[in-house]
């Protein structure tokens, strides 16, 4: 059975971690609830790898920010695509951030959807 994958990339100040994982918890609680199967939220750690492009790079990452690597994984498009519509119709998901006050730039923020190459 091939999967379907939602990946995100963005950056995040390194002081405010501890508040993204706050709602990266709840998020995770409400995407599993609408239908995904497994959710990650990865902290940048070892980014500086010599001879490649660096997450930072890519993300646009500040001195005082570090890069967040996420993806969430459903049984297919058809049923992320279902999710998603409730997901962002959900009124927890409407209220888990400050819009004020958001720990990212969302339009720093890359995402896309992927379908499964290899799962090993």
């Amino acid at each position: 059975m091939s999967h379907y994958i939602d990946g995100f990339v963005f950056a995040i100040a390194t002081d405010r971690i501890d508040e993204y994982k706050q709602i990266a918890q709840t998020a995770a609680a409400i995407w599993k609830e609408h239908g995904a199967i497994d959710y990650w939220e990865s902290v940048g750690d070892d980014l500086d790898i010599e001879g490649m492009v660096s997450f930072k790079t890519i993300a646009g990452a500040k001195e005082d920010e570090t890069v967040i690597f996420s993806w969430v994984v459903y049984p297919s498009r058809a049923a992320r695509d279902k999710a998603n519509a409730a997901i962002m119709a959900d009124e927890r998901t409407k209220n888990m951030m400050d819009n004020d006050n958001p720990p990212f730039d969302c339009k720093r923020m890359a995402m896309g959807g992927f379908r499964e190459l290899v799962h090993g």
